[in-house]
């Protein structure tokens, strides 16, 4: 993605201004034009007016009738004049010679203009012309006296360089606020863009263009399913594994995104946990037969919940990975522990070939071979699955490692289960429940663990033996939920957990019996169908 050349502010900045600036521009045009209109208007208005009362004054009509001295014209024109403030105030008669003028010594001589014909024939008009004064806008009015027999007219003018000056004024007056309105324009477009930029954790366009592409790209390249909902439970985001989990369990009908959680996964805990903003890990849920390990937790922004989103996994892959790490784990211990065994028998030997005690090599080595092969012999005769055979013998060349004795007791062949997948769930089983017994009798006087199998009727039966302390009573009914554990410490509480789990799902019953005299005994019996060999 190309970085733009300029930043956001900029843009903004440049942005705002430009607008101010055209509206402002605009608004100035048509302002100036309206105003030099009603300038233009206001004074004609003045001009008209002012030549009306001058026409309708006695004295003027007495002047121009010879009634009294006509000096008396000039001097009520005079006053007219400056208390106006017009230009000048015209007094003429018929012939269009003045009365009275602003300059004395043009009275009697013709008005100057040619536009003042029409007065003399009883019109009222307005007119602009060039004078002796300059050029002026002028207003003239007939004079009439009492028989309504005209017999004069004035003409009263007004600078158009005064008219000017005056638009000139107002406009001047547009321009210093449409500045203002410019300056206050950009101050307001910074203060914009720095709130924006804030808000966007002073990220550029670009850069959250990015990283929003960078986030899509993360959120549908990992393996785990994705789905989000926001307050309202609305679906906002599912990813491209999550999409073919749930096209695995029938559900990619309609588009997920934009419906309520509810109406595309009925059932979901999803709501429960954006209403009452609580977390669930590790959780099991079945859609539509397809069974997931998944997570859900609220989303929390400025200490407000604005959503929830779930993490999945089909557990089949899980339960794969599970196999993979078990196996490998299995092995590992059981070739430490038998390792670590070997080293001690080899130390025995060659002390005793030191002391050239010759019988005595004779009959460590021979009792060696005796019990390995009766301890590995019994196990792979009655044990016909070699994962689970295998994994039992490592247990014993560990439990010996804890100075333990596991004893396994096939009370009739276990042959291999049909489902190849039942093996990791007894593994799983066995394993647990050795572990547990192991760290039961850790601190017993007597470290026996007794493990019995039988297998009749299609039902195997396993009862697993300790002589440890026992499980407290207050505690029996919870030992199988997750994170609950008679001993201290943490990460303790999953195993007895993950035995119940696997019976359920083998459908099977698990009993305990426990007291601190006689220690523990779990009772597992599981419907268990026999196949063919494997190789």
């Amino acid at each position: 993605m190309p970085k733009p050349r300029f930043k956001l502010s900029t843009i903004i900045l440049l942005l705002v201004c430009l607008v101010v600036l055209v509206s402002l521009l605009i608004t100035d045009l048509l302002i100036t034009d309206s105003t030099s209109k009603n300038i233009h208007d206001q004074l004609e208005e003045k001009a008209a007016i002012v030549s009306r009362t001058v026409a309708e004054s006695q004295v003027v009509k007495k002047g121009l009738q010879g009634e009294v001295d006509q000096d008396k014209i000039q001097e009520y024109a005079m006053t007219i004049q400056e208390e106006t403030n017009v230009l000048f105030v015209v007094v003429m008669d018929m012939n269009g010679i003045r009365k009275s003028h602003p300059e004395p010594d043009r009275i009697g001589r013709h008005f100057v203009g040619g536009d003042e014909g029409r007065v003399l024939q009883g019109e009222e008009y307005i007119s602009s012309s060039t004078g002796t004064l300059g050029k002026s806008l002028r207003a003239f009015t007939p004079i009439y006296d009492q028989n309504q027999n005209q017999i004069g007219a004035v003409a009263v003018g007004i600078s158009l360089q005064a008219v000017q000056d005056s638009i000139q004024q107002s406009h001047k007056r547009v321009i210093i606020g449409s500045i203002a309105g410019v300056l206050v324009g950009i101050i307001g477009a910074i203060f914009l863009a720095r709130y924006i930029k804030n808000s966007l954790f002073g990220l550029e366009p670009h850069a959250i263009a990015r990283i929003h592409e960078e986030r899509n790209r993360m959120l549908h390249s990992v393996r785990e399913g994705i789905i989000a909902i926001d307050k309202e439970a609305t679906i906002v985001l599912v990813n491209k594994s999550a999409r073919q989990i749930f096209q695995k369990a029938g559900l990619m009908d309609q588009e997920p995104v934009g419906m309520k959680i509810n109406d595309f996964l009925p059932g979901t805990m999803l709501q429960h946990v954006l209403d009452e903003e609580i977390t669930e890990l590790d959780e099991e849920q079945t859609i539509n037969g397809v069974s997931i390990i998944t997570n859900r937790v609220p989303l929390v922004v400025q200490d407000q919940v604005v959503g929830a989103i779930a993490t999945f996994r089909d557990k089949t892959e899980v339960n794969q990975l599970a196999e993979q790490l078990t196996g490998v784990q299995m092995y590992a211990d059981t070739l430490r522990a038998q390792s670590h065994e070997f080293m001690n028998q080899l130390h025995v030997l060659l002390g005793l070939i030191k002391m050239e005690d010759y019988e005595e090599v004779n009959h460590f080595i021979s009792k060696l071979v005796h019990h390995q092969a009766h301890e590995v012999g019994n196990v792979t005769r009655h044990i016909k699955d070699p994962a689970l055979a295998g994994f039992m013998i490592g247990k014993m060349s560990a439990a010996r490692e804890s100075h333990v004795h596991l004893s396994i007791e096939c009370e009739t062949e276990i042959p291999q289960p049909k489902d190849p997948e039942n093996t990791h769930e007894l593994i799983t089983i066995l394993g647990n429940l050795i572990d547990n017994a192991i760290d039961s009798v850790w601190e017993s006087i007597q470290k026996q663990i007794d493990v019995r199998l039988s297998y009749i009727d299609e039902l195997l039966t396993i009862t697993v033996m300790d002589t440890g302390s026992g499980i407290p009573e207050d505690k029996q009914e919870d030992i199988f939920h997750k994170g609950v554990s008679s001993k201290e410490g943490n990460h303790r509480g999953f195993g007895l957990y993950l035995t119940k789990q696997s019976v359920e799902k083998m459908e099977g019953s698990i009993d305990i019996e426990s007291n601190s005299e006689h220690g523990t005994t779990f009772t597992l019996i599981i419907p268990f169908e026999a196949g063919g060999e494997r190789t």
